[in-house]
C-alpha cells in the first residue's frame, strides 16, 4: 500500500495469476487495509479462479472509490473472461462509494460483454466509466449504451427514494468499432445522462449519418458538456452541419476534438462561424488536424478567436490544406502566443501545433469540394447507418494503450506503492 494507506497497486508487474494460490500472496496488504480508496491492477493477466478470490476481498472494501482494471485478461481465452469478469463486477456492485471504473484494453466482444452490461445497468454510484479498446463492435456497443440508459433510470429511482446519487460525468468509449449502427442507442443514453461533462468516442468507425444522429439526438441535450472528443470518425459536411447546430447549447465546453474526421473546407467554415456566435466563450482547446481545412477555414477561425473565443489557447491544425505562411495562419499563431505571454502559464499547451505535414491548397475553387461533399453525403445515405454488427466480434483486441486516456485515468490516483 502507499504511505497514505489508500492505494493498492499491482500495476504493470506482468503477473500471470491463474489460481487462488497464485493471487493470495499478492493480496495481503489489501486484506489488511480498511482505508483503501483505489486499486490499480492493470498490466497483469488474471484467470477466473484468481478473480473469484480477488472478488471475495474486494466486496469487503467499502471505502473503495476507484478501480483500474485495464489490461487484465491478456492471453486469456474468450471462455475464461465472462466468469472472471462476472466475479469482479458482482463484487464491485456491493461498494457504495465506487464511482470510477476503468476496464480498457480488455476484449469484450458480443460473446463476453454480458457481465459488463449487468454492472453498468445497476451500479448507481457510478460517475466515470472508461472503456477504451475493448473490441466491442456495434452490437455489443449498443448493449453498453442501453445499459447506461437503464442506469439513468435506476439513478432517478434512487433519488426519488431520498438517496444522494451522483450524475454520470465521464464516458470514454473509444477504439471500439461502435460504428453508426449503435448511435441511436448512444444518443438515447446521452439524453438520459444530460449532466455528463466528458465524452470521448474516438476512432469508432462512425460515419457522417451516425455522427449527425449522435449529436442532434443525443449530445445536444448535454448542456454541461466540458470535453468532447470525436476524433478519427467521419464527419464530412453532414456532421459539420450537425455540430454547428448543437454547439450553441454547450456553453461550458473547454475542449473540442474533431481531428482526422474529413470535416472538409466548407465544414471547417461552418464550425468556425458557429463558434463565432459567442456561445462557447470558455473553449480553450480545438483539435482540427487532418481535416482538409483550407486558408478560408483558418481565416474564419481567426475571426471567431479574436472576437468570441477569448480563452482559446491551443489549436491543432497540422495535416490540412494551407501554407504555414498564409496570413490567417500567422495571425492566429501570433494571437495565441500573445495570450500565452499575458497568461504567464507555461504548464499547459498553448499556440498552434507543429505544422509539419501540410498540403498545399490546390486552389481549384469551392465547386470541386462542394461536388465531392455532396457525393459523400449521397454515399452516406446509400450506406445508411446500419452496419454489419456480427463481423469480427471475436477479433483480438490491440494492446496499444491510448496515452490520453491513461493520463486521464492516472489523475484519479497520485500515489503508488
Amino acid at each position: 500500500m502507499s504511505s497514505f494507506n489508500n492505494l493498492f497497486s499491482l500495476s504493470g508487474q506482468s503477473l500471470k495469476l491463474d489460481t487462488a494460490e497464485h493471487i493470495e500472496p499478492h493480496l495481503k496488504l489489501l486484506i489488511a487495509s480498511d482505508t483503501v480508496t483505489e486499486i490499480h491492477l492493470g498490466g497483469n493477466t488474471l484467470g477466473a479462479p484468481a478473480c473469484k478470490t480477488l472478488a471475495s476481498v474486494l466486496k469487503t472494501k467499502t471505502t473503495l472509490e476507484t478501480a483500474k482494471l485495464d489490461d487484465i485478461f491478456t492471453s486469456r481465452l474468450l471462455s475464461e473472461i465472462p466468469p472472471a469478469l462476472s466475479s469482479l463486477l458482482t463484487a464491485l456492485l456491493e461498494l457504495p462509494k465506487l464511482h470510477t471504473v476503468d476496464l480498457s484494453d480488455n476484449a469484450f466482444g458480443l460473446n463476453t460483454v454480458e457481465p459488463l452490461v449487468d454492472f453498468l445497468s445497476k451500479h448507481v454510484p457510478l460517475k466515470n466509466i472508461i472503456l477504451q479498446n475493448n473490441g466491442l463492435g456495434p452490437n455489443a456497443g449498443m448493449r453498453i449504451a442501453n445499459a447506461l440508459t437503464a442506469l439513468a433510470e435506476r439513478k432517478e429511482e434512487a433519488r426519488k427514494a431520498g438517496k444522494e446519487v451522483p450524475d454520470l460525468e465521464m464516458i470514454i468509449c473509444g477504439r471500439n468499432r461502435l460504428e453508426s449502427g449503435s448511435m441511436s442507442a448512444w444518443a438515447k443514453a446521452y439524453r438520459a445522462h444530460r449532466n455528463v461533462k466528458i465524452v470521448k468516442m474516438v476512432q469508432n468507425g462512425i460515419r457522417q449519418d451516425g455522427i449527425s444522429l449522435l449529436l442532434t439526438d443525443g449530445l445536444v441535450w448535454c448542456e454541461a458538456l466540458e470535453v468532447l472528443d470525436l476524433q478519427d470518425n467521419t464527419f464530412t459536411i453532414t456532421g459539420a452541419r450537425a455540430l454547428s447546430q448543437v454547439l450553441e447549447g454547450w456553453k461550458q465546453i473547454t475542449e473540442l476534438g474533431i481531428g482526422d474526421s474529413l470535416l472538409g473546407g466548407r465544414g471547417a467554415v461552418l464550425l468556425a462561424e458557429a463558434l463565432g456566435k459567442g456561445n462557447n466563450a470558455l473553449l480553450e482547446v480545438l483539435r482540427l488536424q487532418y481535416n482538409e481545412v483550407d486558408s478560408k477555414g483558418v481565416k474564419a477561425l481567426l475571426v471567431a478567436a479574436k472576437d468570441k473565443l477569448v480563452k482559446l489557447r491551443r489549436v491543432e491544425l497540422n495535416g490540412n490544406k494551407f501554407s504555414e505562411d498564409d496570413e490567417p495562419v500567422e495571425e492566429l499563431r501570433f494571437l495565441l502566443e500573445e495570450r500565452k505571454e499575458k497568461a504567464g502559464d507555461a504548464e499547459r499547451e498553448w499556440g498552434l501545433d507543429e505544422l509539419s505535414d501540410l498540403e498545399e491548397d490546390s486552389d481549384d475553387g469551392d465547386e470541386d469540394e462542394a461536388e465531392k461533399e455532396e457525393q459523400e453525403e449521397a454515399e452516406g445515405r446509400e450506406d445508411g447507418i446500419l452496419e454489419d454488427a456480427d463481423q469480427e466480434e471475436a477479433q483480438k483486441v490491440s494492446q496499444k494503450k491510448d496515452d490520453d486516456v491513461d493520463a486521464l485515468a492516472d489523475t484519479l490516483g497520485k500515489t503508488e506503492i
